[in-house]
């Protein structure tokens, strides 16, 4: 594949075959970005998995870089006062059902009730593909609305390993500060090995890498604290 001559000339400022702390690593990438517009730093982790093996979870990051979000919320009409004093931007239960099914998907995250998700279910392959179907496993089926919605605003994120063992997860933009951007990064990484399963064999976390949006990945040493 042909790179464009900035891509080309961002390789010139590090060596690509060589493993920086993660500091050093961060402050390398947000000075190889070339883009007009802010771009946002990617962390790749390479994990150690069986086939039969996942790792799924969520994680607050310390320190936020995205715009606030606007989160839905399925629930009964009983739980709507929480859900609006919570700070949801939509909230309803068969009405936002068939706003879906229409095709309106004007929202970043969808929390719902456990008694909501029977109904909630039949959005499965609309709310599926774009990753906002409301799932147990990240906090976004529950009756806690309060508390979910609260952590939801301070930055909870969801990663997930995929096929090949790799979870990627934005992490920052480059006009933020290297050491909140590295900060965010030991969040997840701390996360992801309390997730390592059981029985996973040898070293967990095999490779770790940050890029910006457009530019190449810069390796970072794997024993990050």
């Amino acid at each position: 594949m042909r790179r464009g001559k900035k891509y080309r000339e961002a390789l010139k400022k590090y060596d690509p075959g060589n493993s920086y702390d993660l500091k050093e690593a961060v402050d390398i990438v947000k000075s190889m970005a070339f883009a007009k517009f802010d771009e946002t730093l990617e962390l790749s982790v390479k994990l150690t998995l069986k086939k039969s093996q996942s790792v799924r979870d969520t994680v607050v990051l310390p320190n936020q870089f995205r715009g606030e979000k606007r989160i839905l919320v399925f629930c009964k009409p009983e739980k709507e006062k929480e859900a609006q004093d919570a700070g949801a931007a939509f909230i309803g239960a068969d009405d936002l059902i068939e706003k879906i099914k229409g095709g309106w998907l004007d929202f970043d995250v969808a929390v719902a009730t456990p008694d909501m998700m029977k109904d909630v279910g039949k959005l499965g392959m609309v709310l599926g593909r774009k990753g906002l179907m409301p799932n147990p496993k990240t906090g976004t089926v529950t009756f806690d609305l309060k508390g979910a919605l609260s952590e939801l605003k301070k930055g909870r994120v969801e990663f997930r390993a995929d096929k090949t063992g790799v979870v990627h997860l934005a992490v920052g933009k480059v006009s933020m500060e290297s050491d909140k951007v590295a900060e965010n990064v030991r969040a997840v990484i701390t996360e992801i090995r309390r997730k390592k399963p059981a029985d996973a064999k040898g070293e967990f976390v095999q490779t770790v890498s940050v890029a910006s949006t457009m530019g190449p990945g810069v390796w970072v040493v794997s024993q990050i604290e």
